[in-house]
């Protein structure tokens, strides 16, 4: 079959993917063989192949996979062959660990995570964990379900940490794939929704999709929000967030990746009991409350739908933002 395959870190303008022919994975006990027809590019994905986030190399990056099952492994209940489904960054957790046992299995230490740990979706097939897979929304594409498998499911995970109310002010920060999926969650909730973002597209975007407000980070919004949320890899919008929610607010960071935050005022930033907390990729009931929302609002995600050769292409344009909503693989 063929694959991106990452072997070295570098910067995605230097193309550190090699497209190349490896062998159709063997299924193994809970596992299931895909055929992949469509797979998300994800920020992670981004961050994994710069090097930023490091796993153990060669390995296949992808984890918005959306797919048909063509072999089932031992021990696997509740999928057939022909089932569609869809893969998210959470592969596999030891299921005993303090931390699965307290319902977080996102912090399990022994976690593994798909195009990370365990070959991804930059591949014609792949063999994954069975309990760790979504049956998808009938009325969602397979190329529009991929962005629901990352982009969603942690877009989704930060409202709830960011203890969003529905009718409450909440701010956005950084309007890309999670953010243009969120917003309509909120919406849907009947938030008030203002959205600080650099690109002048992505401004134009948010508006579109129900944003009550948008500007650029140094720009006042119309009021104070009751909860934020950070999607931009940039640490010095902490500062910003903590000063634009009210007393006794919160804020959720929702990237993998985050460049250094400066040094916070405690009077400024942190006093009346504001809140920041970080979002580590997110559980499984996390995936499932998001299909089922993603059918009943319905989400529609904005994509741009790109050739599976054009990987590096598209995660170029991701790093200059270029991409309205997600960029997606059409990958068979």
């Amino acid at each position: 079959m063929k694959a991106f395959v990452l072997e070295e870190f570098g910067l995605a303008e230097d193309r550190p993917l090699t497209f190349t022919d490896v062998e159709i994975p063997s299924v193994g006990d809970g596992k299931v063989l895909i055929k992949v027809s469509a797979c998300g590019v994800c920020h992670t994905d981004l961050h994994t192949i710069e090097g930023e986030i490091r796993p153990q190399l060669p390995i296949i990056p992808g984890h918005e996979i959306v797919g048909e099952v063509v072999e089932v492994g031992k021990g696997v209940k509740g999928i057939k062959t022909g089932d569609r489904l869809g893969s998210a960054w959470l592969g596999l957790t030891d299921g005993d660990c303090r931390y699965c046992r307290k319902g977080l299995e996102n912090l399990c230490e022994n976690a593994r995570f798909t195009g990370f740990d365990l070959n991804g979706g930059y591949a014609e097939y792949t063999s994954l964990y069975a309990d760790y897979l979504y049956h998808l929304p009938d009325n969602v594409t397979d190329l529009n379900a991929a962005p629901l498998l990352c982009a969603g499911i942690i877009g989704y995970r930060s409202i709830k940490l960011a203890d969003v109310k529905p009718k409450t002010v909440v701010t956005i920060f950084g309007f890309g794939a999670s953010a243009h999926i969120a917003i309509q969650i909120l919406v849907h909730w009947g938030c008030d929704v203002f959205v600080f973002s650099r690109t002048p597209e992505h401004r134009a975007h948010a508006l579109e999709l129900g944003a009550k407000w948008a500007g650029e980070a140094d720009e006042e919004p119309p009021e104070l929000s009751d909860s934020a949320i950070i999607f931009a890899p940039a640490g010095h919008l902490v500062r910003r967030g903590l000063e634009i929610l009210n007393r006794g607010g919160t804020l959720s960071l929702a990237g993998i990746y985050m460049t250094p935050i400066p040094e916070l005022e405690y009077e400024k930033h942190l006093y009346y009991e504001k809140t920041v907390r970080s979002v580590t990729a997110a559980t499984r009931e996390d995936g499932r409350e998001l299909m089922k929302l993603a059918e009943e609002i319905p989400i529609e995600t904005d994509i741009e739908v790109y050739d599976f050769r054009e990987a590096p292409d598209v995660l170029i344009k991701m790093k200059r933002s270029e991409i309205k909503g997600a960029g997606v693989l059409r990958i068979s």
